[in-house]
């Protein structure tokens, strides 16, 4: 159970966060949020997934997820790439590029949650554009790793709190991921 459940931005600040982007004034019923708290999974590579979805639609968002899972396309990583395989064969441009599948699946499940709390609202699903993605570190589950010789070392699970924010966009407004290459390869 989750010890507590808040957003990191208000109503407000989407609002803001939405004229200043995309320089159109929106309403409170035209947000849907999502967050899944305390999720077993790595925070780094939680950050890059996260960075890499917000501006898309949700349809560009879980298309591309689905094709991490399947290993067919990767997500570029962008802050966490020290001592990481820099491929000779860049990915549209990115020299360092990994599929965090595991990540990608409990993303997908926010991802089908935002799209079910947008429907809710009565938002079109085909418009809505994720503004805000954010992964944040939970609390740490304490596990210990016996040693030899009787010992033992203290190995914390670390847990990851992600939220997810998206806008219904007017139609002469394109997001700005818009001209994302989708092409299955």
């Amino acid at each position: 159970m989750p010890r507590h459940q808040s957003y990191s931005l208000s109503d407000e600040d989407i609002i803001e966060l939405v004229f200043r982007n995309y320089g159109v004034k929106i309403t409170p019923e035209q947000i849907a949020r999502a967050y899944a708290p305390e999720q077993r999974m790595s925070w780094k590579k939680s950050v890059e997934v996260a960075r890499f979805i917000k501006g898309m639609t949700l349809k560009q968002a879980k298309t591309w997820l689905e094709d991490v899972v399947k290993l067919k396309r990767p997500v570029p990583i962008k802050t966490f790439k020290k001592k990481q395989a820099h491929h000779a064969t860049p990915w549209e441009g990115w020299p360092v590029a990994k599929w965090p599948v595991k990540v990608a699946r409990r993303f997908l499940q926010v991802l089908e949650n935002l799209e079910n709390n947008a429907r809710f609202r009565g938002l079109d699903v085909d418009r809505v554009v994720i503004v805000h993605a954010a992964a944040h570190k939970g609390f740490k589950i304490p596990n210990i790793m016996p040693r030899a010789f009787g010992r033992a070392t203290r190995f914390d699970e670390q847990t990851v709190n992600v939220e997810l924010v998206a806008v219904e966009l007017p139609k002469e407004v394109l997001p700005k991921r818009y001209k994302l290459n989708l092409v299955k390869r």
